[in-house]
């Protein structure tokens, strides 16, 4: 592979506008799956998605839309993924192992597939049989609403294979948007989904008027806590101090911007979790994600009272102070 070739990105979303917005910022054109038609038409009438980011106006002779995932894929050559985790079976469950061949499968989710407890890499290989070297993902501190005010932004792209990563890190480049590789394909997926529980953590904390100095305190032993799970389930040499693992999950525990911390702060302050959820009306991947981390490490074993307490206040109904207060002692 020797270019990047056509890029997609599949999914219209909040994530998948603000991918849009950053890849035309270096690339002439790219192809753009949304489900919806009529989602697709309000981008013709009004130059901008209808739905998320409305504040980003986009050149539409630049996108080329489908409604139909499987054309969009034959006809590119590096697929952006971009798709909420819990909707990706769904999404692809008709499309053949062959459509995949030869491509660059990029994964931009921020979760892990509910049920079968895998990142994305992992579920491409096991159920499309896509070689690891044809994998990516794309991961960083780069919230969609800052992309879309156009507030400098990082993200690395980690693949088995360093040149494909290479080659997608420099086609979206831009002065808006800092990259970097790596190879830590799973370890950077696995610190995607633990950062969006730990931000539920934070928020929860919020909820209940604990202060900085608290929330400090706790992002330091989520720190803590998430280099002995990756250690631990893909034991690499890392430093968690990189921006796609500490940076990242800084981002999303402080910034106002981040739905599973607004997920956290509503049960502090009272909410149930599903009347949170609903007056929310946008999907929090930690809410999946704790649930599939509490399941996966009942096979590896590793020390995670954080995000154990926070499977415990979504899913066995802990209430948040006292759950809290029994975490402490862990610190």
């Amino acid at each position: 592979m020797d270019s990047i070739g056509k890029i997609c990105i599949l999914g219209g979303g909040t994530w998948g506008t603000a991918l849009a917005k950053m890849v035309l910022m270096n690339q002439k054109h790219m192809n753009w799956f949304i489900r919806r038609d009529d989602q697709i038409e309000g981008f013709y009438k009004l130059g901008h998605n209808p739905a998320y980011l409305t504040n980003v106006k986009f050149n539409l002779a630049q996108i080329t839309f489908y409604s139909n995932i499987e054309k969009a894929i034959k006809d590119s050559d590096t697929i952006i993924v971009a798709i909420p985790s819990p909707y990706v079976k769904q999404y692809f469950r008709r499309i053949w192992n062959s459509t995949f061949r030869g491509k660059f499968m990029v994964s931009a989710l921020k979760g892990i597939i509910p049920n079968d407890n895998m990142v994305m890499s992992e579920f491409l290989a096991a159920n499309y049989k896509i070689p690891l070297e044809d994998i990516g993902v794309l991961s960083g501190p780069c919230h969609a609403e800052e992309v879309a005010l156009e507030r400098l932004s990082f993200l690395t792209v980690a693949s088995r294979d360093q040149d494909k990563a290479a080659l997608l890190s420099e086609a979206i480049n831009s002065r808006i948007l800092k990259t970097r590789i790596s190879n830590d394909v799973v370890g950077i997926e696995l610190a995607a989904v633990l950062k969006n529980i730990y931000a539920i953590a934070a928020g929860i904390c919020q909820g209940l008027l604990y202060g900085d100095n608290f929330q400090a305190v706790l992002m330091s032993n989520c720190a803590k806590e998430m280099s002995r799970f990756l250690n631990g389930v893909v034991p690499i040499e890392r430093c968690i101090a990189e921006q796609h693992y500490l940076g990242d999950m800084l981002v999303t525990g402080y910034s106002q911007f981040s739905r599973n911390r607004t997920l956290g702060a509503m049960i502090g302050k009272g909410y149930s979790v599903k009347s949170a959820q609903l007056e929310m009306e946008m999907i929090a991947e930690g809410y999946y994600g704790a649930k599939c981390i509490y399941e996966l490490n009942n096979r590896f074993k590793v020390d995670m009272p954080i995000a154990q307490t926070v499977y415990q206040i979504l899913y066995e109904k802990l209430p948040p102070q006292a759950a809290i207060r029994n975490l402490i002692d862990f610190f």
